[in-house]
């Protein structure tokens, strides 16, 4: 008999969900890896053991997914140390909006 593909091994782990689980995390990672340009990892792992005669086998699958940085906010800095959405060295503008005129119907036919 000859030496049965790893693959159809992990297709019956854990009832068939474990290769979903697989697929799901490189995914994940795929993902993560293009958005940031960094490296990523996924790890499988199976734990064999003896068990009355049998061999009980445990699977892991783990993922190490780049992280995307936080999106900065941005504020200037005062005088005193405080921190504040508008530059206080720029003047601010009294901007308004301008009512839409409406439209004027020519009655004249």
């Amino acid at each position: 008999m000859s030496i049965k593909p790893i693959a159809d091994t992990l297709r019956i782990l854990q009832g068939g969900v474990f290769l979903d689980t697989c697929g799901e995390k490189l995914a994940e990672t795929v993902r993560q890896v293009e958005e940031t340009g960094k490296s990523g990892k996924v790890t499988i792992t199976i734990d064999l053991k003896k068990s009355a005669g049998a061999i009980a086998v445990t699977a892991k699958v783990t993922n190490k997914a780049p992280e995307s940085p936080p999106d900065a906010d941005l504020f200037w800095g005062t005088i005193e140390g405080n921190l504040q959405l508008n530059n206080p060295n720029q003047r601010s503008l009294d901007l308004q909006e301008v009512p839409k005129p409406q439209a004027a119907f020519n009655t004249a036919a």
